[in-house]
C-alpha cells in the first residue's frame, strides 16, 4: 500500500485550477479562499505543497486539506488566495509543478532529509 500511495502522491506537472467555495472540504474543515490550501487526489490532509506556474516561475505553498480536482488532466485545485500568489487566477488554470515541502506527520525523502 505504501509504495501504491508514494507512486500517486509523487511530485509533477500538469494543470492545476482554482476555486473559491465556501463549503466544508473533505478534511471536514470549512473551505476559506482566503486561505492558501489546495485539494489534491491522494497526498494526506495537512501535507504542504510548493506549487510553481511554469509560465511565470511564481510559487506558493499551499497545504492540501481537500480532495480533487475531479476534472481530467488536472492535477491540483487551489485556493483563490493561492492562484492569485502565482499569476492564475485571470486565466483560471495554468501548467504547474508541485513538490512535498512539508509532509505533515509522513516522513518523505528528498532535499533537506537524510536517508538512514
Amino acid at each position: 500500500m505504501l509504495g501504491s500511495t508514494s507512486a500517486q502522491a509523487a511530485p509533477g506537472c500538469g494543470h492545476a485550477s482554482w476555486y473559491a467555495l465556501t463549503s466544508k472540504t473533505a478534511s471536514g474543515e470549512r473551505m476559506n479562499p482566503a486561505k492558501l490550501t489546495a485539494a489534491h487526489r491522494s497526498l494526506p490532509f495537512g501535507t504542504k505543497v510548493k506549487v510553481t506556474n511554469k509560465r511565470n516561475g511564481k510559487s506558493v505553498v499551499v497545504r492540501i486539506n481537500d480532495r480533487g480536482p475531479f476534472i481530467k488532466g488536472r492535477i491540483i485545485d487551489v485556493s483563490k488566495a493561492a492562484a492569485q500568489n502565482i499569476g492564475m487566477v485571470r486565466s483560471g488554470t495554468a501548467q504547474v509543478c508541485y513538490q512535498i515541502v512539508d509532509s505533515g506527520n509522513q516522513k518523505v525523502a528528498g532535499r533537506g532529509l537524510k536517508d538512514g
